[in-house]
């Protein structure tokens, strides 16, 4: 995935030449003096006057702002971050280290002896790169765009992988087209991460992500070990034929979708739950349809994200004994909650009424309900506005769950 370009198409501004800077000996010495004074709660002004007066002034900006960009990537990338040259745009958009390692370990295994090299087409910041070549593959780190070339080659020297890695300029479009053997850029095994972002926004239909989906689609055809990322909500329509889609969820939130090669896939589709950092996975070697569909009963159970849109519900639902509140929406009813089951988020039910602003204000002072948490799921209502509104003198709490119940909308009342 190629660095983003700023709104005017171009790079900020001399990036590429300091970094160029920063990877001299007089560059670490600044970015070591960066990092202690970030780290010191140094304010921004003072930080770059002490800079300058210790390393000049074509130092000291850069220094500062890399050592304030690796800061934030501590929580993320851990001790790494210290070594790292990221970007803003680089930072957003990079993967977590263990999901990638966890990537790159299914993409070897599935390929065996005969996976010794990986193309990552679309290196970044060179993050996949650096997990691939941990796992033990030789990489061929390729893009397009100069500073995304740099920044990779910057990072996996800097973490001590530089001889597994080669970094070139390349297309993504014309290597898979020239693809062949099984094989792109002579390499047994690809990654590929489409850039799916321009000008700020999000591109949802995934002809215009770079490079485009007919080129996702013709990599999985031409290179049976692959992996790709692609949005967690492609329809599921887009997936080939015999390629396993993939969607992994860190608390509570989708992190990244994927679609693996033939040689990959082992099922139709997979949902990966992280929790406590131990991936929980549900999977399904085909459609299993929908669940059945019931009245509400003393329990509510909200499946994660990754269930959801892997569509595996059903699976949780005959797990559970449970069914759904609505064809139409994906909450789920039984009459236990379902406290070890990492898919979903249980509630008990109290209250189940017709969606009435006045009345269910009424309910929950009657409750003694000051705090209320709003869940909403097939309605147009607002969390955020509709808690203020609820909100009361109360002690107790509650979680208020609006949506639709046999077609109707209704309120659920919930204990937390």
């Amino acid at each position: 995935m190629a660095v983003p370009a700023d709104a005017s198409g171009t790079h900020p501004e001399g990036l590429l030449a300091q970094l160029a800077l920063l990877r001299t000996a007089e560059g670490a010495a600044a970015l070591e003096l960066a990092a202690s004074l970030h780290a010191a709660g140094v304010d921004v002004l003072a930080g770059l006057d002490r800079l300058r007066a210790a390393v000049g002034s074509e130092l000291a900006g850069p220094a500062w702002g890399f050592a304030r960009l690796r800061a934030r990537a501590r929580p993320v990338f851990g001790p790494d971050a210290d070594r790292m040259f990221l970007t803003d745009d680089t930072l957003e958009q990079a993967g977590r280290p263990e999901l990638a390692a966890r990537r790159a370990a299914r993409l070897m295994a599935a390929g065996g002896e005969e996976v010794d090299s990986v193309a990552d087409l679309g290196c970044a910041a060179g993050t996949d790169t650096i997990a691939l070549a941990r796992a033990g593959a030789s990489v061929l780190a390729v893009d397009v765009d100069p500073l995304a070339r740099e920044l990779t080659a910057a990072n996996v020297e800097a973490l001590g992988l530089a001889d597994r890695v080669w970094v070139v300029a390349g297309d993504a479009v014309e290597l898979v087209a020239a693809a062949r053997g099984g094989e792109v850029a002579n390499c047994a095994a690809a990654v590929l991460d489409p850039a799916r972002r321009a000008g700020g926004r999000r591109l949802l239909d995934p002809d215009r992500w770079s490079p485009p989906w007919p080129t996702v689609v013709d990599l999985l055809d031409r290179v049976p070990v692959t992996a790709v990322k692609v949005a967690p909500g492609l329809d599921h329509d887009r997936v080939p034929e015999g390629v396993e889609a993939e969607w992994v969820s860190v608390r509570g939130s989708i992190v990244e979708a994927l679609l693996w090669g033939r040689a990959v896939s082992t099922v139709w589709r997979r949902a990966t739950v992280v929790r406590d950092s131990v991936a929980h996975e549900l999977t399904a070697a085909a459609d299993p349809g929908q669940a059945p569909t019931g009245p509400v009963r003393g329990w509510l159970h909200e499946p994660d994200p990754a269930v959801i849109r892997s569509g595996l519900v059903s699976l949780v639902a005959a797990d559970l004994g449970a069914t759904l509140v609505d064809p139409t929406i994906a909450y789920l009813t039984s009459d236990a909650p379902a406290a070890d089951s990492p898919w979903v988020t249980s509630y008990r039910v109290d209250e189940v009424l017709p969606f009435n602003l006045k009345k269910l204000k009424a309910l929950l002072r009657a409750r003694g309900v000051g705090r209320v948490v709003v869940k909403k799921r097939g309605s147009a209502i607002e969390p955020e506005e509709l808690a203020r509104r609820l909100r009361g003198p109360g002690e107790a709490s509650a979680v208020v769950v609006v949506t639709r119940v046999a077609g109707k909308p209704t309120a659920l009342v919930c204990g937390t």
